[in-house]
């Protein structure tokens, strides 16, 4: 391959990820009622909101818990506000009535940490189903990771709507196919849909809870393996934070290769989420094609790594294989032949009045509901909103490349189909490129040194589904203390509740597989 322009002999140059984390803000302590309006403020100036992470401080030599709330300014740089809480009585003002993209993750804290948002407007268990006892939280220090309550004798009561015609279709959470559990309880008038319940956490595993203590090396494979299909996006960002903390510089092959792998993983995603389009409607020649071509591209991702999901390669440092040139050689004509067959089979999709029928103004998201409720990935930009962290805050080798952001209006399921047809695209240009100026040398350096107790990092990639983000703060030897990450799919599924309404009970697989979201990373 191709070396890259010569530097002049200069030393390493730190990531975008690293230029970029160095001009975010300090954490900045606030007092708990002024989370909501300072987020509040970020989002209205053109910013968004990026998380919220409970805390139990006990570990780090603090005496209570707290909660920090991160949101994005305009130009990408990230402010981190944090309220500390008593134990007794861990309240702060919600900030959900205020910036309603945080309206999960409030609830979630609440259920692990028992962190409780008053005036939150869903007061409603998230991630503890209704069985685990009350006063239960499983992410504060003094609960064993192998502790196991005793049932409580309650049931969950879902939100519907009432009225005369109205009736209830409860779906899953066992389902046909072999998608993962769970539940959604429709609200309908004849076929037409008022309201969309979604309940997940059925497959919750506590893998925030079994990170920590351990080396910072130790529990990448717990955040890699959080989801299937975003082994890259999640391994990547975990190591970018692990980086931060110790200040590590990324060898240039490793951060080049890392480009490489999150393409290949968008590409696969993509054009396998165009098929399961296609499957939604009954559109078996797209179905087959498509499917047909992941296939091709799992195939070739396990001749170049070893594994066909590409699962076990970016760690903290660099990467654990290099990358065989025959293997890369290979790679180019494969690419060069799915290219090809992937616009065939797109334009056989949007040449058929009868597929396009189905699409059109189907399971719209307008941009104002997309910006309120923090839709990221495809389903920000097929609403309006023109942002992706690979441009906006670039990672890995990302800076050295001038990627190109696809976007529509309409928000509905064509618009969809459309960003992500042009993002594949956009992926294969991506790939020949980092082909073609893949540099030589070293793909893993040793963590250049051991953070100091307390000291905590963030950083996010642009997954097949959007931006996932992982926040992680170092105990003592190295280890880690809490670890959070907030993948995209946790994100996105509260937009997909808002597609929903007004649409035909019939229409939901088919908007459901136009955001294409996972469930196991969103329960971890």
């Amino acid at each position: 391959m191709a070396e890259p322009p010569e530097t002049g002999g200069a030393a390493p140059v730190a990531s975008g990820q690293a230029r970029a984390a160095a001009r975010d803000g300090a954490v900045e302590p606030v007092a708990p009622d002024a989370l909501g309006p300072r987020v509040a403020d970020t989002v209205a100036a053109g910013g968004r909101f990026v998380m919220l992470v409970g805390l139990d401080e006990r570990g780090v030599g603090g005496e209570g818990l707290a909660v920090e709330a991160i949101a994005a300014g305009p130009d990408g740089r990230l402010a981190r506000l944090r309220a500390d809480l008593p134990l007794a009585q861990p309240t702060y003002r919600s900030i959900t009535p205020l910036v309603p993209a945080a309206h999960w993750d409030e609830r979630e804290a609440r259920d692990l940490l028992g962190i409780v948002p008053a005036g939150h407007p869903d007061p409603r268990r998230l991630v503890l189903h209704e069985r685990w006892p009350r006063g239960y939280h499983p992410l504060r220090k003094d609960t064993p990771a192998n502790a196991r309550p005793p049932e409580a004798d309650r049931h969950f009561v879902p939100f519907e709507v009432h009225g005369e015609g109205v009736y209830q279709l409860p779906v899953g959470p066992i389902h046909a196919g072999i998608i993962e559990p769970g539940h959604f309880r429709f609200s309908a008038i004849g076929e037409r849909v008022l309201h969309l319940d979604a309940r997940l956490g059925f497959v919750h595993r506590g893998l925030e809870k079994l990170a920590e203590g351990r080396p910072l090396a130790a529990a990448a494979p717990l955040v890699e393996r959080a989801c299937g299909v975003c082994a890259v996006a999640h391994a990547m960002a975990y190591a970018q934070a692990v980086e931060e903390l110790t200040g590590t510089t990324v060898p240039p092959r490793a951060r080049w290769a890392r480009v490489l792998l999150g393409e290949l993983e968008r590409l696969y995603n993509h054009v396998g989420d165009l098929g399961n389009i296609c499957a939604g409607i009954g559109f078996h020649s797209g179905t087959s094609r498509l499917g047909l071509l992941k296939e091709r591209l799992l195939r070739a991702n396990d001749t170049l790594t070893g594994h066909r999901y590409l699962v076990g390669m970016v760690v903290p440092g660099g990467l654990t294989t290099d990358l065989d040139e025959g293997a890369l050689a290979a790679l180019l004509t494969t690419l060069d032949a799915v290219g090809l067959e992937l616009a065939a089979a797109v334009r056989a999709l949007v040449r058929s009045e009868g597929v396009m029928s189905r699409l059109h103004g189907t399971g719209v998201v307008t941009r104002e509901t997309a910006e309120a409720l923090g839709a990221l990935g495809v389903a920000a930009r097929a609403s309006g909103l023109d942002r992706d962290l690979r441009r906006d805050r670039p990672y890995a080798a990302y800076d050295e490349f001038a990627v190109s952001v696809a976007g529509a209006a309409a928000g509905d399921v064509a618009a969809r189909v459309h960003v992500r047809a042009q993002e594949a695209h956009e992926s294969l240009r991506l790939l020949r490129e980092a082909l073609a100026r893949l540099p030589g040398g070293a793909i893993a350096a040793p963590l250049a040194a051991e953070p100091r107790v307390g000291e905590s990092s963030v950083a996010g990639v642009e997954g097949p589904r959007g931006a996932s983000w992982v926040w992680l703060r170092a105990g003592a030897d190295g280890t880690v203390d809490r670890l959070h990450l907030r993948s995209a799919s946790f994100a996105n599924w509260p937009v997909v509740a808002a597609a929903v309404p007004g649409n035909l009970v019939p229409d939901f697989p088919l908007i459901n597989k136009s955001f294409e979201l996972c469930y196991a990373c969103t329960d971890r």
